[in-house]
């Protein structure tokens, strides 16, 4: 009786601000222990969250790879710290010669590297990966929202062994619960610490932590939801290749694929005018286009209306 919340009801109390119930479940689910885990409202409160923690606003900097998730960039404007961009190379993996020079600037302070990335759904070198953690000072953020779909070791392997690593993952994506909103960060317990005092005391609604819950406790069926995606994502780029306005079809460990073709904006708008909605990437990667795996029903209509525009 200390909150002033109205006695009746269902939903009258406030939510657990420490996420008690939900994260025993995410360790049981990841082998991490609780004390390691960190749960915000999606993660894009977990990327505010680094900036906010680690850097001083018009002072420090972070650094993110071109092309890239622009979340980084939005949050680093938001927050007045300084954005270093470097390019990723021709087969969209990390240019360490570039990176080895940008990591002496002492007003370095985080690195976000999205794994697999976002737009170009490939994983980075893991060993590219680990030199910049084992090299750099500061925080290593490593996002890996679509590492359910890549068959690869998650980097939270080795949280315990690197006091600047932060793994990230999501409810949003293999998980099927983007509106749910909750983000997930794997860390050592030092920096969860501060994650918790940082951040708003009531992050994730009672109704969101249930709901994840349930997720979690069902998650069997959602790891055959995953490997439904995977087998439509070889179908779907096996028929993207057979298409005359279509390049190049990127390899892909995520649930979606980059595909170069001829002209992107009109294969986007001629898609859009037949109620079919993908990503338009083209001033990002010239005539490049994203396209989220769907049910076998929708890549069927996807498809389809491709071989129209081949034609």
């Amino acid at each position: 009786m200390d909150a002033n919340e109205n006695p009746f009801g269902d939903l009258n109390r406030y939510p657990d601000p420490y996420h008690k119930e939900l994260k025993a479940s995410v360790s049981k689910l990841k082998g991490i222990p609780v004390d390691n885990i960190f749960l915000g409202n999606g993660s894009d409160e977990v990327i505010d969250l680094c900036l906010r923690i680690f850097c001083n606003p018009g002072i420090d900097k972070a650094l993110t790879f071109s092309p890239s998730y622009g979340m980084y960039e939005v949050s680093a404007a938001v927050n007045d710290v300084g954005i270093i961009k470097v390019p990723l190379n021709k087969s969209f993996q990390i240019n360490l010669k570039k990176v080895k020079a940008v990591m002496k600037d002492d007003k370095l302070k985080v690195i976000f590297i999205c794994s697999p990335n976002n737009p170009t759904a490939n994983c980075m070198n893991p060993r590219d990966v680990e030199f910049i953690i084992r090299n750099f000072k500061g925080i290593i953020l490593i996002d890996e929202a679509y590492i359910d779909f890549s068959g690869m070791p998650s980097f939270s392997n080795i949280i315990e062994q690197y006091s600047n690593l932060i793994v990230m993952q999501t409810f949003s994506k293999s998980l099927g619960l983007a509106a749910v909103r909750v983000g997930m960060a794997f860390s050592n317990p030092e920096i969860i610490h501060y994650f918790y005092k940082m951040k708003q005391p009531y992050n994730i609604s009672t109704i969101n932590q249930k709901t994840a819950l349930k997720r979690l406790a069902a998650i069997n069926s959602y790891r055959e939801q995953v490997k439904i995606i995977l087998v439509e994502r070889k179908r779907l780029s096996e028929n993207l290749k057979k298409l005359s306005i279509i390049e190049t079809v990127f390899p892909s460990d995520s649930n979606f694929l980059l595909v170069k073709v001829r002209d992107a904006d009109l294969i986007y708008n001629t898609l859009i005018n037949n109620k079919i909605i993908i990503r338009n990437r083209s001033k990002i990667i010239k005539n490049c286009l994203r396209i989220t795996v769907g049910t076998r029903t929708e890549n069927n209509k996807l498809i389809r209306e491709l071989k129209r525009i081949s034609i």
